[in-house]
Order: structure tokens, then C-alpha cells, then sequence
């Protein structure tokens, strides 16, 4: 496979370039545009100009050795929780959509643009630049406050999930909650300004005949390079009043409930990466660090491991998905119990969102602080992990402190 990597003479923005292409898109009729931002592949952004996102399974490719550094295309798509749910349930979004894309704009650390392509795929350079520098005009959206579900239903699901804890069925699940409203207007300008607003690691926006996904993740779930793969599961969170310490990062770290929330999962990854990779080879060189997200703080470990060499990228799928961190420990049962406990299906949240790259290999996120768009209507995902030690009013307030980040930003809120 030829892959090819061409600066670009532009000093154009990561957001700018998706309202640009966006707008070019939808004059002409075209399928519109894929983006991922924060860190993907080491890159802050990497944008697929026109992608067909279409209903379909994970796709199954032959893995490439490509340039260090450069993605070249791949497949853009999301796999959601449904595909796990023991009940069946399904969303209003399909359960996996897949896109194929030849060519990709890529921007490096320092700010270069590059546009870059798998077999001579995408337009000449001139004409990519003379795109990029073209006009837009300013695209917006509307949206009713998002309904929430009434507070009693989810501290029920708390105490059913602590009593089924107590009584030895398992020791972690993740119990969440549905907020849905209205929309109207562009899902892209939606995802520019909440992008620039919450600078979210694992952002990503995907859309299609079928609808939109708009994420603005900070969580890792897959990020498979070579044969070497790694997973940062985010458990632990407590409320972030403002950009500097407000002390309940110090607080966090020393919760006995989430850190043993999160060394619960850890092992959990563990175990799962365990099946796919070369004996001895899982680690965990990061452990119960805490990090800024939009609106809380987080506790987050890193698990690393080398993939056995006749894994694909399904099978390494097949092993960890859906992700330890929004299901629980172990997973089979606490996937049971969530469809036992919560009142509707998922969707795509909790699910993952990324790219399949033949050269570059397979980053995802996990499908949290997503939005999820069909027709006019609008869903938000929120939850948390659910221990012995879990206050169900806390837990609710939880989601709260999650949510109201997304919730000022669909307001139109400056953050």
C-alpha cells in the first residue's frame, strides 16, 4: 500500500477546516466530513474531508508498516453498547457504522496541515489549499434543555446495584441515565465550539444519512500501534470548579471509594488484554493518576501489552469490548445487571468511537460525554461506577457534574 504525506500551505484551524468542508459538503451534495481531535495517533486533529459513513460491521483489513507518524486514511466509524446488551435493546442510531476514507488531513503538533493518502487517493495538493481558504458562512443550532430522568429512578438503580454488590454477584457495575431533548441546526458547529470550549483528549464527530455522533471524550479505550496496544481507563470522579486546583484533585486521589473503583477496572483491562497479548507482556506503568476533564476530575491507569501475532484487530475487540469502565467487574454479570436496571438502552454511549488506519493501526475512545443526534431529537449518556461504598444521592449528583459541561455548551453557555 502507497502512502503519501504533503504539507500543506495553510494556516487554517483544525475547527475552521471542519466548518469549511462541512459547508463544501453539504453545497455539493457530498457525504460530510469525519474529525477526531485532542490525541490521536499522536496528531491533535485528523479530518476526513468526505466520508460515507454507512450501517455495517467492524471492517476487517489487512495491516500495513507505514511512515512513524503518519495515518494516511482508514476506516472512520463507532461500534455502540448495543452490540453488548444482553436485553437486545437498541438505540435510535445504528448498533455499528463504518467509513472508508483515502485521504485525510492531519495536523501535526507544531500546526502543520498535511494532507495525506492510502494509494493516490484525495485531490492534488492546490486544490485542497484552494478548499481550505475558501469561505463558510457561520453554521449554529438550537436545542431545548435536555430532560432528565426523575432523580429517584436512577438512586434506585443505585441501591439495587449496591445490595446485588453486597451480596456477592460482583463488585463494580456502572449505573446510568438517559437525558434527551431537542435539536436543530449543524452537528459540525456543535462539535467546533465544544471542541475549543472543553479541549477534550478524545473528541469525535462522525455523521451520516442516519444521524450524528458528537463526542467529547476523555477516555482512551483501544489504542493498537504495531502489535503493541494500551488502554487508560478513567474510574474515579469528583466535581473541577474552575481551570486551577480547587483541592479536589488531592480529595480524589485519596478516596478509598474510587481508587478502589479504579484499581477494580484496571484489573479488569488487565484481564481482558491478557487473552489477546504474549504472556508477560501486560503492565501497568500508570497508575491512579489524576487529570483534568471538562467540569470534574478524574482518576485514570494505563495498561499496555503486546498482541500475540495472529491477533487482529476483531479479536483484540472481541476481548475487551465493550469497555471495563462503563460495565463493570466481572463483566458478563454486570452487563446483566445494567440491562436489569436501567430503563433504556444505551445507544452509542459507553460504546466506542475512531479509526482504523491499515498503516497507522486503531485508536478509540471510549463513547462518554457524547451526544447522539437522529432527526430532531437529541441524547446524552451519563453514569458512573457503582461500589459496596456508593451513596446513591452522590451518585446522582455524579452525573450532574458530568453532564453540565455538555449542557451549557448545547445552550449556547460560554464555559
Amino acid at each position: 500500500m502507497r502512502v503519501t504525506s504533503r504539507p500543506l500551505r495553510t494556516d487554517v484551524t483544525p475547527s475552521r477546516a471542519l466548518s469549511v468542508l462541512a459547508h463544501h459538503a453539504a453545497s455539493r451534495g457530498l457525504p460530510p466530513p469525519a474529525m477526531l481531535s485532542g490525541n490521536w495517533f499522536g496528531s491533535p486533529a485528523v479530518i476526513a474531508p468526505s466520508v460515507t459513513v454507512s450501517p455495517g460491521d467492524f471492517p476487517s483489513a489487512p495491516a500495513f508498516d507505514g511512515p512513524p507518524g503518519v495515518i494516511g486514511g482508514g476506516w472512520f466509524g463507532y461500534l455502540s453498547y448495543d452490540l453488548a446488551d444482553p436485553s437486545g435493546r437498541t438505540g435510535s442510531l445504528p448498533a455499528s457504522a463504518w467509513g472508508w476514507a483515502d485521504h485525510v488531513l492531519r495536523w501535526s503538533a507544531s500546526g502543520t496541515c498535511f494532507l495525506e493518502s492510502l494509494d493516490g487517493g484525495g485531490p492534488p495538493v492546490s486544490a485542497m489549499e484552494s478548499l481550505l481558504a475558501s469561505p463558510a458562512p457561520p453554521e449554529s443550532w438550537t436545542a431545548g434543555p435536555l430532560r432528565r430522568p426523575l432523580p429517584s429512578d436512577h438512586r434506585d438503580a443505585v441501591k439495587a446495584c449496591v445490595h446485588a454488590i453486597e451480596a456477592g454477584e460482583l463488585f463494580q457495575a456502572n449505573v446510568c441515565s438517559r437525558f434527551t431533548g431537542t435539536f436543530a441546526g449543524s452537528p459540525a458547529a456543535l462539535f467546533a465550539a465544544g471542541v475549543s470550549s472543553l479541549a477534550p483528549r478524545r473528541a469525535a464527530f462522525l455523521a451520516g444519512s442516519w444521524g450524528s455522533v458528537v463526542s467529547f471524550s476523555p477516555e482512551l479505550f483501544l489504542a493498537r500501534h504495531g502489535r503493541s496496544v494500551r488502554s487508560t481507563p478513567i474510574k474515579g470522579t469528583l466535581p473541577r470548579r474552575g481551570p486551577s486546583d480547587d483541592g479536589n484533585a488531592a480529595l480524589l486521589r485519596r478516596s478509598a471509594k474510587d481508587v478502589a473503583e479504579n484499581v477494580m477496572i484496571t484489573d479488569l483491562v488487565r484481564n481482558d488484554l491478557g487473552r489477546v497479548c504474549e504472556v508477560g507482556t501486560v503492565a501497568v506503568p500508570s497508575l491512579l493518576r489524576v487529570r483534568p476533564a471538562p467540569g470534574v476530575w478524574h482518576l485514570d491507569s494505563t495498561v499496555t501489552g503486546v498482541l500475540r501475532p495472529a491477533v487482529s484487530d476483531a479479536d483484540l475487540l472481541a476481548a475487551t469490548f465493550p469497555p471495563g469502565s462503563v460495565t463493570g467487574a466481572p463483566k458478563i454479570r454486570a452487563l446483566d445487571l445494567i440491562a436489569s436496571l436501567e430503563g433504556c438502552g444505551r445507544g452509542v454511549y459507553t460504546g466506542a468511537i475512531g479509526l482504523a488506519s491499515p498503516v497507522a493501526g486503531l485508536e478509540l475512545n471510549v463513547a462518554i460525554r457524547t451526544f447522539e443526534i437522529s432527526g430532531d431529537a437529541i441524547a446524552l449518556g451519563v453514569g458512573g461506577g457503582i461500589t459496596a461504598d456508593s451513596d446513591p444521592e452522590a451518585e446522582w449528583q455524579e452525573c450532574l457534574h458530568k453532564a453540565a459541561p455538555l449542557e451549557r455548551l448545547l445552550a449556547g453557555v460560554e464555559q
